[in-house]
């Protein structure tokens, strides 16, 4: 998913969706392991997800409001939140906020800022829908784990006239996107309910305890998701995971399970369900699960990458650069492979590619702290390139080595 400094609000027209019933599973129940787990640190509740802040309230009442006097309901709060009156909103994914801590950091990864818009709808009582958008899969890393990014958005309905009656004139749906994509791409998305949009909060704040090592609290974000909907199958996973790096291989082959049953080419439920039987030595069984597995996806996220790597170490630029080339090819959005082939680029001498890519890297970073950082050392580079001290071998050595610190 492309992420841009700043969050635009892309307008399309939509058509309206059917609700769905509301989930029950016993099932899922008999997975959760209460007693294995330390209570949480405060109360976990999916639904203080889309609480209006104090600060929010004074919003909706001063600028909020003067916009909808002027453009109505729906307008005014699509203007508000464009405008330089309004909340001038930044994209970062470096963690899920709830709606109030979207507004007070006037920033957030789009589940956080469709809660905080679903929160301004909610209190100009405009109807919404939430969407699930279908883009091609991006994995990233981190300490560890892979991270499959999704992305959403949310549908404002038609305004209602206080006596009930409806506004015909408007356009039944109109729909905000934080992010902008290509319009054949925003074009396919479905329709999810409010279960099971806080129950991916939930599971993004659990997968963030995880790449802390907080498995405590990963456990009771994870059982919040389940609990919120426990037709979503990405929570079992993220419960699995959990549950593996627990020491606890029975509970996460049950979890996993689980998921294959319904999903049986779930590409993050093989991978994690080969862990668990090498773990615990069923080799030949997680040798035919990872077979399944290469027939769905030949080729594993991070594997060009992870060669690409090798290849810096030891000095193979040209094969690195291949690596990392090829990576893109599959993912021409991730940052980090953008920083990686401009590091091949600078030692094949190429100072302008590298430049171009080490841009590129902070175009597409998702959190304003990696931004920083490669505005950082692209600014760096471009002061001492310009300088000509590309020639001097010693002066290389440093500028190599700068670029490469994280």
């Amino acid at each position: 998913m492309r992420t841009p400094t700043t969050c635009l609000l892309v307008l399309t027209l939509l058509l309206t969706a059917c609700a769905s019933p509301e989930p029950t599973s016993p099932q899922a129940d008999r997975l959760l392991v209460d007693t294995a787990f330390a209570a949480p640190s405060k109360p976990v509740d999916v639904r203080q997800a889309m609480v209006m802040s104090d600060e929010m309230a004074r919003f909706a009442a001063g600028p909020l409001a003067a916009e909808v006097r002027m453009h109505g309901a729906r307008g005014g709060l699509i203007s508000a939140m464009n405008t330089r009156s309004g909340l001038k909103l930044d994209y970062d994914s470096a963690r899920t906020r709830t709606a109030g801590e979207a507004y007070e950091a006037r920033t957030g990864n789009c589940l956080s800022l469709v809660l905080m818009t679903a929160a301004f709808a909610r209190h100009l009582n405009l109807p919404v829908r939430y969407n699930s958008v279908y883009l091609d899969e991006t994995w990233t890393r981190n300490n560890g784990l892979f991270f499959v990014t999704g992305h959403v958005n949310i549908t404002l309905g038609r305004p209602v006239n206080p006596n009930g009656d409806t506004v015909y004139h408007e356009p039944e749906m109109v729909t905000l996107d934080f992010v902008p994509i290509e319009e054949t791409r925003r074009q396919r998305a479905t329709a999810i309910d409010e279960r099971t949009l806080l129950a991916m909060y939930a599971n993004n704040r659990a997968a963030e305890s995880l790449a802390t090592n907080d498995l405590d609290e990963a456990y009771w974000w994870s059982r919040a998701a389940i609990k919120s909907d426990p037709r979503w199958m990405a929570s079992f996973n993220t419960l699995a995971v959990l549950y593996r790096r627990k020491g606890m291989g029975a509970p996460a082959e049950a979890a996993l399970r689980f998921v294959l049953d319904r999903e049986h080419e779930n590409v993050q439920a093989l991978s994690n369900l080969a862990l668990v039987l090498n773990d615990a030595g069923r080799k030949a069984e997680a040798d035919r699960v990872t077979h399944q597995l290469s027939l769905i996806q030949p080729v594993p996220p991070y594997k060009y990458f992870d060669e690409g790597v090798a290849a810096m170490r030891v000095g193979d630029y040209k094969t690195a650069k291949n690596r990392f080339e090829r990576e893109l090819a599959r993912a021409a959005y991730v940052a980090e492979f953008h920083f990686w082939l401009g590091l091949a680029n600078w030692g094949l001498g190429d100072p302008t590619a590298t430049r171009e890519h080490i841009a590129q890297a902070m175009e597409n970073s998702a959190t304003q702290k990696d931004r920083r950082l490669y505005a950082a050392k692209l600014a760096w580079l471009k002061r001492n390139t310009e300088l000509g001290q590309e020639s001097d071998t010693d002066t290389q050595r440093r500028l190599d080595a700068h670029l490469r610190q994280r």
